[in-house]
């Protein structure tokens, strides 16, 4: 049944899986259109939501939707659901697809939340839901989002991309609110990368904070950041225009800026002296730029990309690279044209 615009008719339950920051914060705009379950692992997290409306474990202080529910049951949470929202780290993905498999009935779209890459595969999130669930639309939600600003009632926008257009526009009213624009694009690779990339160019501009420079280092940070990714990005199949919009240039800029962003955090962490493993354990959530460094660099090798950011974050995880020696690197790199890869 197609939907018209504004319209959520059709879309009678939405099951949420995965109970971190940004998943109970989608579910929470989700119930505001459509009566709305939550997964989550934890009983206790189960029991904040349903009797105080909250998630103290990663969103202490914030409401979320009265009616949302939730539950550790995970039949319980996806039986009848007519959209299946995928709020799960990349880390633990593929293992949440292998407990959903015989619960998720064909036919029925499954849209990603995580912005990473497989460690094992190197694999995008939608295509490991596209092999376990050959029989599902797929598609990913992304943009510069987060999760408090969005809970607080600031305005905000993402996009919801899938290769059938149809069904991004079918799904389109179900996570738009008055504070929430949702925008729809058939370019699901560019959506999905330009959220997976930009967490190593955050985790960089965050190195520079903590190693403090100033202004003009975080933009040229940025904005060659953004010319990698969008390279790799165009040779993996996605549309140049993408990486110019909110799934690219907006996600990027918020994740590189923001004092909330995790992967920055991470990197000013890092810049101020902490080791690698003491920033992630010190983190209470999944820090993406750190695993997909290796991932990201690996892939420009493989599509003839140069990645001289990435490389030097992947030097960081794997080789124990300082945040002073990765500068040095990059200020070392030759002369080169700006309309030119470097």
């Amino acid at each position: 049944m197609a939907l018209e615009r504004g319209s959520t008719a059709g879309i009678e339950r939405v099951a949420a899986v995965g109970a971190g920051s940004w998943g109970t914060t989608v579910a929470s705009l989700c119930a505001q259109s459509s009566p709305t379950m939550l997964w989550s692992r934890r009983n206790e997290v189960c029991e904040a939501i349903n009797e105080r409306h909250e998630n103290p474990r990663y969103l202490a202080g914030f409401a979320l939707d009265p009616t949302l529910a939730a539950s550790s049951d995970l039949s319980e949470v996806v039986d009848g659901a007519d959209v299946v929202v995928m709020g799960v780290a990349s880390a633990g993905f593929a293992e949440t697809l292998e407990l959903l498999n015989p619960v998720v009935p064909p036919g029925v779209p499954i849209v990603s939340l995580a912005k990473g890459l497989d460690k094992a595969t190197g694999l995008r999130m939608t295509e490991l839901i596209a092999a376990a669930f050959p029989d599902n639309p797929v598609g990913v939600l992304s943009g510069p989002n987060l999760a408090k600003e969005i809970l607080a009632g600031q305005a905000a926008a993402s996009v919801i991309a899938f290769e059938d257009l149809s069904v991004a526009e079918r799904l389109q009213p179900v996570f738009s609110t008055d504070r929430f624009r949702v925008y729809t694009n058939p370019d699901l690779i560019g959506c999905e990368l330009g959220g997976a990339f930009k967490n190593v160019i955050a985790f960089a501009s965050g190195m520079a904070d903590g190693l403090g420079a100033g202004d003009n280092t975080r933009a040229a940070v940025i904005t060659r950041g953004l010319s990698e990714i969008t390279r790799l990005g165009v040779a993996m199949g996605g549309r140049p225009e993408t990486f110019a919009g909110l799934a690219g240039m907006g996600d990027l800029i918020a994740t590189c800026i923001s004092p909330q962003s995790r992967n920055r955090s991470a990197g000013e962490a890092f810049g101020r002296g902490t080791p690698v493993a003491e920033v992630i354990e010190e983190m209470d959530q999944v820090v993406e730029g750190i695993k997909s460094a290796p991932i990201v660099a690996s892939l420009g090798r493989e599509h003839g990309v140069e990645m001289p950011i990435a490389e030097e974050i992947r030097a960081v995880v794997e080789d124990g690279r300082t945040a002073h020696e990765v500068y040095r690197g990059l200020l070392k790199r030759p002369h080169a044209s700006e309309a030119l890869p470097d």
